[in-house]
């Protein structure tokens, strides 16, 4: 395999984790996550270690959006070897509240990627907002 065809591979590995996470299907989105997972998400704690910590956290996440969501990665980029890649993309992300109005906004993400026998894997996962420091507001309103 070469370096060409793992990034390939992961940027479809993605399309297809997009979906699972637009229909809420924490099963298929956990599925590329590696048993020792150590993610660091904008949302509720500093860390999550592990694939049980890290699952509940995503369910929890589905189960608090729940109308109808969106979540899309733009300006991806993948770069990769056969062992090892790294990903990075700006999320524009967001649901339905109860009111049916779409709350979104953009978060930063990278992933960074081990290939073993069981296929490719994220290893470690961190997604961010930028935030004001004067103010330490969450700069939640910006966009590419």
């Amino acid at each position: 395999m070469n370096n060409n065809q793992s990034a390939q591979q992961i940027s479809d590995l993605l399309a297809n984790w997009t979906l699972a996470v637009r229909a809420k299907d924490v099963a298929a989105i956990t599925r590329l996550y590696h048993a020792d997972i150590v993610a660091f998400d904008a949302i509720a704690k500093l860390q999550f270690k592990g694939i049980d910590a890290y699952r509940a956290h995503w369910q929890r996440c589905m189960e608090f959006c729940s109308g109808e969501s969106m979540f899309e990665l733009h300006q991806l980029k993948v770069q990769a070897n056969e062992h090892l890649a790294f990903s990075h993309s700006l999320t524009h992300c967001g649901g339905a509240n109860d009111k049916g109005e779409m709350q979104r906004c953009w978060m930063r993400a990278t992933q960074c990627w081990q290939h073993g026998s069981d296929g490719w894997k994220i290893v470690h996962e961190h997604y961010s907002m930028p935030f004001d420091m004067e103010s330490g507001a969450i700069l939640s309103n910006l966009a590419p």
